[in-house]
């Protein structure tokens, strides 16, 4: 392989595009779709308060995210994204539906990435109102993505009560997986 100054533009461009693609499809929608087999269809939509979502609005709020951002931002399809909607909603949208709405963004995101070349990256595109480059917007829904993600993780081990198993090492001792006597929601 080829040391990273002597790479094109274009195979940077392709590397960061890879990379983008493998954390959205491969890396965090699996831990996600896996939170959301773990949770009952009402724990789905169990806030700790007000001010907090919900598993639920999270999974909504990537797939629009990755919609707005991606699908339409750099992909030019139409925006008709309802981003307070997706915080607002209280449920029940089933589980199966949200894992669909979510994968069926990730993967139309992921034909997008797969089309994008060294100029697009560079270009300005208007994002929600904001003037971003293409790299700014690739960089920001997988940023995005992880973040909530993570919080989605959190939710899932806060209910469950056991440790899913997502970060350990290979070779290191598997946690046992333990249901807690849940909350009554």
């Amino acid at each position: 392989m080829k040391s990273s100054r002597s790479l094109s533009a274009t195979d940077q461009t392709q590397a960061i595009l890879k990379l983008a693609e493998h954390s959205l499809r491969r890396h965090h929608l699996p831990r996600v779709e896996r939170c959301l087999q773990e949770l009952s269809e009402e724990q789905i939509w169990w806030r700790p308060n007000e001010a907090s979502n919900s598993a639920g609005n999270l999974a909504l709020h990537l797939g629009g995210n990755v919609r707005q951002w991606i699908v339409s931002g750099l992909g030019g399809a139409a925006d008709a994204r309802r981003r307070d909607q997706e915080f607002d909603e209280r449920g029940p949208v089933p589980r199966a539906q949200l894992a669909l709405n979510l994968r069926s963004a990730v993967l139309d995101a992921c034909q997008v990435l797969r089309r994008l070349k060294t100029i697009d990256m560079a270009r300005v595109y208007r994002i929600q109102r904001l003037r971003v480059t293409g790299l700014n917007t690739v960089l920001h829904v997988v940023e995005h993505f992880a973040f909530h993600t993570g919080q989605i993780i959190f939710i899932t081990k806060q209910l469950a009560g056991y440790d899913l198993a997502f970060t350990n090492l290979p070779g290191s001792a598997q946690p046992k997986k333990r249901r807690a006597n849940l909350p009554v929601l």
